[in-house]
């Protein structure tokens, strides 16, 4: 049983840091993060009888 428990420890750690990896890692290949830069405008009837 502790070894089943040290083997997931072990492949969270695992995927945690290759996440971390991707994430600081994925623009130099290609990966684009950042959000899409758009103006909305919508109107807003403010009904202030």
């Amino acid at each position: 049983m502790g070894r089943i428990i040290k083997f997931f420890l072990y492949l969270i750690c695992l995927c945690f840091i290759g996440l971390v990896g991707y994430a600081y890692l994925g623009p130099f290949f290609g990966a684009d993060f950042s959000a899409p830069q758009s103006e909305i405008r919508e109107p807003v009837n403010l009904n202030a009888d």
